[in-house]
């Protein structure tokens, strides 16, 4: 029998034990035998730190970006071999997708997150410089460096492709190596994942380790510049929480733990609505995708007491053309759990919720099962119940599978208070087309959620559904789910690296940024700078052009140019009634079309297009006769790795005959790389 492998230390290890047996979810047959045993836990987070690490910090934001680009590309190409692994797990084809293509469609999503939110650079700038003197030679920014450990993740059974692709991402964003340590049930899924990720070529050596088998003594070797991502239950993420290592080190730890869920079916969506039938529709496919073993699964749904019945037959009558088997037959929605195991663990469960309400449809005892044996495979009827929702099984106890409760609720606030009883969780629905409703609930009960999905018939076509984590937002929960935010875009990348607010001078800003900071050295050289290549442009480069006066010709021409005849441009009493200008000004856009004039270089050249302005602000009014002098600065360079071109922003600052900023903005251009 095979013996899952680890990868560490820049190669793969056989266990020194045959290990312990892991079993398919649907026949029962063992297929794999797992252990850690004989791996250096501390040698391979050494190896992270002192290998990975490095490598990684090497490249910058938009190269990490490319690189998950292509190995997305890669995993795509084998989907169906993990596929077909998957349904070993018990999971049908809906299923595998979810959890395949769903991670590989994170990496896609961070790596156009990298290089579209992030700079070309191997620091990020989080948020604008703070002035910190009148002078302006003391400033303040804030800087955002990867950390120097390793990201462990520990990973849940329920979800072994997304799962470990979903924290990888951003950590690699950053910049950061990551260790995996999948759960066993599953875990030689997520062996075979690493192994064509590690097979592609494309990742620098020590970015990415996995160890299967028993997490030993792993965060016994953590250190301050480490963290952890754990996924799995509430009991397990406190005792981890409070391990020394991660006590001593105030090590960053993120956890996805137990969440009662819940979706709120509004008063308005009664039988015969479009609004009823998304929720039951939604209400059977959160309890029977992937067996409803998803930390997103709506656990309690909350209706309003004249539809309690109603609901629980409709969703009765839906749950009972749900054919529960073999993944691989025909007509089957419906796989296997984890193992037995989890299998006794949720008939466990359901006895507590039994207690506080009565079983409307299925048994946890007894399923029809195609092309399988139900005892050997971890097969498991799809339960729906009603219960009293005072009592406190509901609103604690999570059954971990296909299992749902229907809560009976008396008005907007009753529901808040309810959903609030699940002391934290990832994701609620509201299910409504009364938009008063809608905002009471989604107010009063988003303190205790991270996500909350509005399902109604106007989104309902593109709406990804209520257990659906998307990469772009947030994904974790307050409380009881955890207190943690694995994903969110651009915050998961934060996550993973170390604010640093850096004071001095502008021209120290400027180097340690890469950026140009106001009041820094500028180069006013023979050459325009629009004349000049990415290769030959700095930051720094700049351009001082004019002045241009300002006349009232100009003004009433551009008024009536464009229909912008607002009063402060063309009417001398009310614009000299107006407690800001007190006579007639130029129109603001006007002032950003002379400095445009003043500026551009014209002739063909590197610069290929003005892509937009960022920042405008009017600083000053700009009055007849006024002198207009602007200064052009280049700010950033932003190369673009897979084009011949870049982006490159500019610092323009029109002043006045008295010097004043009348107009300060930053403009933005695609520049190419020679030429």
């Amino acid at each position: 029998m095979p013996v899952l492998r680890s990868y560490v230390s820049g190669r793969w290890h056989t266990p020194t034990t045959e290990g312990a047996p892991l079993h398919d979810a649907v026949t029962g047959e063992e297929i794999a035998r797992i252990s850690s045993d004989g791996v250096d836990m501390g040698a391979a987070l050494r190896h992270g730190r002192e290998v990975g690490g490095p490598a990684l910090r090497e490249l910058t934001f938009h190269q990490r970006g490319a690189l998950l680009k292509a190995l997305a590309s890669h995993l795509r190409e084998h989907r169906d071999e993990l596929y077909e692994l998957s349904a070993r797990t018990g999971a049908t084809r809906t299923d595998s997708v979810v959890d395949v293509d769903g991670g590989i469609g994170v990496l896609f999503t961070y790596s156009g997150k990298a290089r579209r939110e992030l700079p070309n650079d191997r620091v990020l700038v989080d948020g604008a410089v703070e002035p910190l003197g009148k002078g302006g030679t003391f400033a303040g920014v804030h800087i955002a460096t990867p950390l120097r450990g390793v990201a462990v993740q520990i990973n849940a059974f329920n979800f072994p492709v997304w799962g470990p692709l979903e924290k990888f991402a951003p950590a690699f964003v950053a910049g950061v190596p990551t260790l995996i340590k999948p759960a066993s049930p599953t875990a030689y899924l997520t062996e075979r994942l690493v192994e064509l990720v590690l097979g592609s070529g494309l990742l620098p050596e020590g970015s990415l380790q996995l160890v299967c088998g028993s997490a030993g003594d792993l965060l016994d070797h953590l250190t301050e510049q480490d963290l952890v991502g754990f996924t799995g239950s509430a009991a397990t993420a406190a005792r981890l929480r409070t391990h020394p290592a991660v006590v001593r080190s105030s090590v960053r730890f993120t956890a996805e733990a137990d969440s009662l869920n819940c979706s709120v079916l509004g008063p308005d969506a009664e039988p015969g609505t479009p609004e009823f039938d998304l929720f039951v529709k939604q209400l059977v496919s959160e309890m029977t995708v992937k067996a409803g073993q998803k930390c997103t699964a709506i656990r309690r749904a909350l209706v309003p007491e004249p539809l309690l019945d109603a609901v629980a037959e409709a969703a009765s009558a839906r749950l009972g053309r749900v054919v529960v088997g073999n993944p691989a037959s025909s007509g089957v929605r419906m796989g296997a759990l984890a193992n037995l195991e989890q299998r006794e663990e949720v008939r466990r469960a359901l006895k507590s919720l039994v207690s506080a309400g009565r079983i409307v449809h299925g048994s946890p005892d007894r399923v029809d099962v195609v092309d399988a044996d139900p005892e050997r495979g971890a097969f498991l009827s799809p339960v729906l119940l009603t219960a009293d929702p005072d009592r406190a099984q509901p609103h604690e106890v999570e059954a971990f599978g296909p299992v749902s409760t229907l809560l009976p609720y008396r008005d907007a606030a009753h529901a808040v208070e309810l959903a609030a009883r699940g002391a934290g969780s990832l994701v609620g629905s509201v299910v409504s087309h009364d938009p008063d409703f809608v905002r009471e609930v989604v107010l009063g009960v988003a303190p205790w959620h991270g996500r909350l999905l509005v399902l109604d018939r106007d989104d309902a076509g593109e709406s990804t559904g209520h257990g659906s984590p998307l990469p772009t937002l947030v994904h974790g929960g307050p409380g009881r789910a955890g207190g943690g935010e694995e994903l969110g875009g651009v915050r998961g990348v934060l996550h993973h690296l170390q604010r640093t607010a850096v004071q001095g001078s502008p021209d120290v800003l400027t180097a340690v940024t890469g950026r140009w900071t106001t009041g820094a050295k500028r180069t006013a050289g023979d050459e325009h700078p629009f004349r000049k290549s990415l290769a030959r442009l700095r930051v720094g480069d700049s351009i001082t052009a004019g002045p241009r006066s300002v006349t009232q010709a100009d003004v009433e021409h551009f008024a009536e140019f464009t229909g912008d005849t607002f009063y402060a441009h063309t009417d001398d009493e009310a614009a000299g009634a107006n407690p800001f200008f007190g006579a007639r000004v130029a129109h603001g856009y006007l002032v950003v079309s002379l400095a445009a004039g003043l500026f551009v270089s014209p002739e063909p050249g590197p610069v290929l297009a003005n892509y937009g302005l960022e920042n405008l602000r009017f600083l000053t009014p700009v009055f007849f006769g006024d002198e207009l002098t602007v200064t052009l600065t280049a700010k950033q360079i932003t190369p673009r790795e897979d084009q011949e071109y870049g982006e490159v922003r500019w610092d323009a600052d029109v002043v006045n005959q008295k010097g004043e900023s009348v107009a300060r903005y930053d403009v933005l251009t695609l520049v190419a790389k020679e030429g």
